[in-house]
């Protein structure tokens, strides 16, 4: 059994400043503005136009992100219905195969990190679940059964990948909810630094989350 962290990789290369100015030449039709362009006057639009809630704009633009987590985290990426997704498939991917390394790969949580011996335990108690998954999805393999079948064992640390393809105004509302303190900590622990990511590659559309 191999265990990993969450991670995300941005599938595109962004140019922040081209995503805006392809934005303003969309958002000048609008008013019929374009004899207002110049070189520096993108940012400016694109911040009255999120002022004043005209959103629809920015869905000109979209970017793909692929997500290494556990299959619960998927479950909640998947709510939000504007976007298109990719998913590694239980039913078809067969973990016994060399191509996996004859092993399930888990993700490791992020709440269990101190190093106190609640948390020890906690770790340890988890471990043991994950190494009993794996145990008897093997043996469900051996008796016959088909990946989609013996998948039932799995277990929602299963890792998995996930590529998500959402418009900018679908990923401004994917941050509100899932950066919020409120969101699960294993959102939270790939959704914050993608928002850090977004914030670094694409100016203004983030900055006010």
């Amino acid at each position: 059994m191999k265990i990993l962290k969450a991670i995300f990789i941005i599938e595109d290369d962004i140019n922040g400043k081209e995503v805006l100015k392809k934005l303003e030449r969309a958002g000048r039709t609008c008013y019929k503005s374009e004899d207002k362009t110049t070189d520096d006057s993108a940012e400016e639009l694109i911040y009255k136009i999120l002022d004043s809630g005209h959103e629809s704009v920015i869905e000109h633009e979209k970017v793909t992100v692929r997500v290494i987590c556990d299959r619960g985290v998927t479950h909640e990426n998947v709510r939000h219905r504007i976007a298109s997704y990719s998913q590694e498939s239980t039913r078809y991917c067969n973990y016994s195969e060399d191509k996996f390394g004859n092993e399930i790969t888990v993700i490791e949580p992020c709440f269990w990190v101190s190093d106190t011996e609640e948390d020890k335990r906690k770790r340890e108690v988890w471990k043991k679940a994950m190494e009993a998954s794996e145990k008897y999805y093997f043996k469900l393999l051996a008796l016959g059964a088909s990946p989609q079948e013996a998948r039932s064992v799995l277990p929602n640390s299963l890792k998995t990948e996930i590529v998500m393809t959402m418009n900018l105004r679908e990923w401004r509302h994917f941050f509100k909810l899932r950066t919020s303190q409120f969101a699960h900590p294993q959102m939270r622990e790939i959704a914050v630094p993608l928002l850090k990511e977004f914030k670094r590659l694409i100016p203004v559309i983030f900055d006010d989350i």
